[in-house]
């Protein structure tokens, strides 16, 4: 089954009443209502990192995209893999939408008032320590992107058409330090969007396919 072309009005309908969590520092590993090892949830407990991503999606004349990222291999956390602009939040942050938009022009030159913030996923605890929210911004096409050349190699764009197909998923299972994980992925020509950022994906297209 394929699923209809999604509109940037769809987007902010979707989104609508949607907001990050009340206190970024009390998210737990099994707080997200994802399949958490127990191990996992033993292991970080409340230890976890409140940070955020953008989600940027572009206005295309013609049909949405998804700006991702690839990051750079002298990295010392996920060097080559694919992601979203996005970080820890830092002290100075005022909220988690401010961690997303500063980081995100530190990385690739997008300024936040190049931003229409239209609305905010689940908050995902990830295996490496961190509770990531992901905040989905649509985004004007005349942007002009400047890459931080330490932490990303290049950015590209990936129709948001073929990300919301579930039939361009692949499902799998990851080992992790010795446990097993589900894995889910897109392969998008010769690269590989996994782990997190797939599953943040997943999210968005379950938020925005389930009242269409």
């Amino acid at each position: 089954m394929t699923a209809p072309l999604i509109t940037a009005d769809h987007i902010r309908a979707s989104l609508a009443g949607t907001r990050p969590p009340d206190d970024p520092a009390a998210v737990v590993a099994g707080s997200s209502g994802r399949d958490w090892p127990a191990a996992l949830v033993e292991r970080f407990g409340n230890r976890l990192q409140p940070s955020a991503v953008l989600i940027p999606v572009i206005e295309r004349r013609r049909e949405l995209s998804v700006l991702l990222t690839e990051r750079a291999a002298q990295l010392t956390h996920h060097p080559g893999q694919i992601s979203f602009p996005g970080g820890r939040m830092e002290a100075g942050d005022a909220d988690l939408s401010m961690t997303a938009l500063r980081e995100t022009e530190e990385e690739v030159g997008i300024r936040p008032d190049q931003v229409d913030i239209a609305g905010y996923l689940a908050c995902m605890p990830t295996v490496t320590g961190y509770a990531v929210t992901p905040i989905v911004g649509l985004v004007s096409p005349d942007i002009s992107l400047r890459l931080d050349p330490f932490e990303v190699a290049q950015a590209f764009e990936v129709p948001l058409d073929f990300l919301m197909q579930p039939h361009n998923q692949q499902h799998s299972v990851r080992r992790f330090e010795g446990i097993e994980m589900p894995l889910v992925e897109f392969r998008y020509g010769p690269r590989r969007i996994w782990g997190a950022t797939a599953a943040m994906i997943v999210s968005l297209q379950t938020m925005l396919l389930k009242n269409n």
